[in-house]
């Protein structure tokens, strides 16, 4: 069984971490799309098996900074007219919640580094219950509401809404649970400006990240198998 899975990706140390292997253990065949630069209008992006939407450190709402945003929300908008397996990472859950009418907006602070979440009822008993206690990585400053119609699956202290699905075929995350905390030395270069302005010391996220290299990819590995196990069920045998 052969499937396609689509990551539309704004920054390329912002990839699929952990969750690459995982598809392409299951048949999918990965490709990256780079939003800033590719056309997002090509047919093969609204017909892929999974579209999965990557974060990145501008807003869901920036588009006249940033006009591809405007094409990347219609992608969006098309597959879920569609019904069409999404999955979205941070900015890419917020362009979804948007996209579902759910406001998004700054949360007056920055949620960055290890911490783990709070899971609802729904959360518990959705593919998210392998985090129980479990730090995940978390590196925002904007916040999505829950888009009418879907269930939040988990928050924290600092940001209520960490987690959504509108069905099997479409999971939010506000959380970096594909981050591998093996890789996590690209994210501390690439966002050294964001962590000096929020007071965030490297040296910190670095230890913490090393200690979860093991326990963080396996519980994640849970999460995206029992979610695609789900998803599958959905889509036409190849």
């Amino acid at each position: 069984m052969t499937h396609t899975a689509i990551a539309i990706r704004h920054l390329h140390f912002e990839d699929l971490g952990t969750l690459e292997p995982l598809l392409q253990s299951r048949g999918y065949t990965v490709r990256y799309v780079d939003a800033p630069t590719e056309d997002l209008h090509a047919p093969h992006l609204a017909d892929a098996d999974l579209l999965v939407v990557l974060g990145g450190p501008i807003g869901a709402f920036d588009e006249a900074a940033y006009p591809f945003l405007a094409d990347e929300l219609a992608l969006i908008q098309q597959r879920l007219h569609r019904q069409q397996p999404l999955l979205g990472i941070c900015l890419g859950a917020q362009l979804i919640a948007r996209a579902l009418g759910a406001p998004v907006a700054p949360m007056g602070v920055k949620e960055i580094g290890f911490a783990p979440l709070a899971l609802t009822a729904a959360g518990r008993d959705s593919p998210l219950a392998a985090l129980d206690g479990v730090p995940v990585l978390h590196w925002h400053g904007d916040q999505f509401g829950i888009p009418p119609g879907a269930q939040c699956l988990a928050g924290t202290a600092t940001c209520p809404h960490q987690g959504f699905a509108l069905g099997p075929q479409v999971l939010g995350l506000q959380c970096h649970l594909e981050a591998d905390p093996r890789a996590i030395e690209r994210w501390l270069v690439g966002h050294a400006c964001e962590l000096a302005q929020a007071g965030v010391d490297p040296r910190t996220l670095r230890a913490e990240a090393r200690a979860l290299q093991a326990r963080l990819p396996a519980a994640a590995g849970t999460v995206f198998t029992r979610w695609l196990d789900g998803l599958e069920l959905l889509l036409p045998m190849q």
